[in-house]
């Protein structure tokens, strides 16, 4: 079967936000669109600190955290729910931009079992269920000791519900929440998996194989899934967006002017942009790496689910 794809080239599709201060990000990650507040959020991994923007008025504030935060949500009050190096933390964002120690609490505590491990990707599922995996940061090291992991509406933190993963990253659902995605970005890997999603229990099973990235530019970074059900992946040092049908098929292809595209997330008004962040490389940097872009991509987004649980302090819970 002949697929069409459309190429659209970097142009007037595709701009840079520009927030007074803090960019370029190093590891600019996690983009979320808040509809209530019209307000892009995004984190800064190395440097602790999650920023939030309102396009509209180019408002930009950032607040810095005692470990690194890599991905994160909200509830319906608004007290955020982050994967961090340690654990899976809670906090309220108030007028101060540091939240210290006592003000950052852990909810729950895998047990790594390497050194040098954090939380990675992350996001709800379609009943605001929390899935995050971890990895270890040396990438250098290439090892499969990552897993992911769901944090429920109880506050309880799963077993690993896959493992041997290198660089976890790509979570994803389907419009009807019946589809999980989920990818490992690692140079040794470039896969990203489809589940069959029980939407009642939170279980997943039927694991296959979507996207074979070594067939494509780029490595499968952070997704997201449009209102049509096609799951769109970062390129990761291939400058692109890429967009694949539900059936796997890449049918539109945006080139970037960014060498490392790290994820994606739908917002604005009408769900219409995609915002993305970038990582800024150590070297052969250009103008544009480490900073956010927003897409005009042509299609709608949905609205992400806010975690289901109520959050507030707790004893550590660990698996």
């Amino acid at each position: 079967m002949t697929v069409s794809i459309e190429r659209i080239e970097p142009s007037q599709h595709v701009e840079r936000l520009e927030p007074s201060r803090a960019a370029p990000y190093a590891v600019g990650e996690s983009p979320l669109w808040r509809d209530d507040e019209q307000a892009l959020y995004w984190v800064d991994i190395p440097a602790k600190q999650l920023h939030r923007m309102t396009p509209g008025d180019g408002a930009h504030r950032q607040w810095t955290f005692p470990e690194q935060v890599a991905c994160f949500t909200f509830d319906a009050s608004g007290a955020l729910l982050a994967g961090a190096e340690t654990g899976v933390f809670t906090a309220r964002l108030g007028a101060s931009e540091i939240v210290d120690a006592s003000e950052f609490h852990r909810l729950a505590a895998p047990a790594f079992p390497a050194s040098g491990m954090r939380f990675n990707d992350g996001r709800s599922d379609r009943q605001g269920r929390f899935w995050a995996g971890t990895m270890v940061q040396d990438m250098s090291l290439a090892s499969d000791a990552g897993a992911l992991f769901r944090f429920d509406a109880k506050g309880q933190l799963s077993a690993p519900l896959v493992d041997r993963l290198v660089t976890q990253n790509g979570l994803g659902f389907s419009p009807d929440g019946r589809t999980m995605y989920l990818s490992d970005s690692h140079p040794t890997r470039r896969l990203v998996w489809a589940f069959d999603f029980d939407i009642d229990s939170g279980a997943i099973s039927g694991r296959r194989l979507f996207v074979d990235m070594n067939q494509h530019p780029g490595r499968p970074d952070g997704a997201a899934v449009d209102a049509d059900g096609c799951y769109w992946t970062c390129a990761n040092d291939g400058s692109r967006l890429l967009r694949f049908t539900p059936a796997g098929v890449l049918d539109r292809e945006i080139v970037l002017p960014v060498s490392k595209p790290s994820m994606c997330a739908f917002g604005g008004r009408e769900y219409d942009t995609l915002f993305v962040t970038s990582i800024r490389p150590g070297t052969n940097a250009n103008e544009h790496d480490g900073h956010v872009l927003a897409v005009r991509c042509g299609v709608q987004g949905l609205p992400e689910t806010p975690y289901a649980g109520v959050l507030q302090a707790g004893p550590v819970a660990s698996v």
